[in-house]
């Protein structure tokens, strides 16, 4: 399915599980269902580490060019995969629309976006030796997940690009929660979802084969592409 943000075209869950050999397959189909941008040099910005991997394939297929935008969730305290917001690596803070399901304390969201702040300033240390990152100003951006299930991470690299003043805004995923896509929605140009299964456990279900991806194989995926001169005009302080 494409989920266009542009049009009025109903949205239609899918009922069966969605189902994907592999994230390689999963590129391939989002490549075909990109395509328009193909030849318009896009940016595709993979959220590290499972999605640059797809990125890079995306990025190959449309003729553009990769990047990574670091992201990282907040877990609650007391329950860390229980997303009450995400933070990028710009400094942009995003409070998830579940924080009322959650007792957080006073300042927590706050602490906690400081502790993964320097630790997404490090992992971009690490990646920086074989790509400096590009800029998105004036470009069409493609960010690229592996799934979408609460969209906390993937609302925080929407709204860290948003601030860099792209020229178009796309999100593109195999699969997404039909819950959270209304949300995403209205914060895109465009969303491109192949699959959207009411019965949304995790990530993982949707594929055959979901292995870890590691530094080494994010660090391959940014050396093998062609690079650019432009940097990021905005940091965190």
């Amino acid at each position: 399915m494409v989920f266009n943000a542009e049009s009025d075209f109903p949205f239609r869950p899918r009922f069966a599980p969605a189902g994907f050999h592999s994230r390689f397959e999963a590129a391939e189909r989002l490549a075909k269902a990109l395509s328009e941008y193909r030849g318009k040099n896009p940016l595709i910005l993979g959220i590290p580490r499972g999605a640059v991997p797809m990125a890079k394939k995306i990025a190959d297929s449309l003729q553009g060019e990769l990047d990574v935008v670091l992201v990282h969730k907040i877990g609650a305290p007391l329950n860390p995969e229980f997303a009450v917001g995400s933070v990028s690596e710009f400094g942009k803070i995003y409070r998830s629309e579940s924080l009322s399901e959650s007792t957080v304390p006073p300042g927590y969201i706050e602490k906690a976006a400081q502790t993964e702040i320097a630790r997404l300033k490090l992992r971009r240390l690490t990646y920086s030796p074989v790509r400096s990152p590009v800029n998105p100003k004036n470009r069409i951006v493609i960010i690229v997940d592996d799934g979408i299930a609460t969209g906390s991470t993937v609302l925080a690299a929407i709204h860290a690009i948003r601030d860099q003043s792209p020229q178009k805004l796309i999100v593109a995923a195999p699969v997404g929660s039909p819950r959270t896509l209304d949300r995403l929605q209205a914060e895109v140009d465009h969303l491109v979802i192949l699959e959207t299964p009411t019965e949304f456990m995790s990530i993982s279900q949707f594929y055959d084969e979901f292995p870890q991806v590691t530094d080494e194989e994010v660090l391959q995926a940014l050396a093998d592409t062609k690079t650019s001169p432009y940097q990021p005009y905005l940091a965190a302080s």
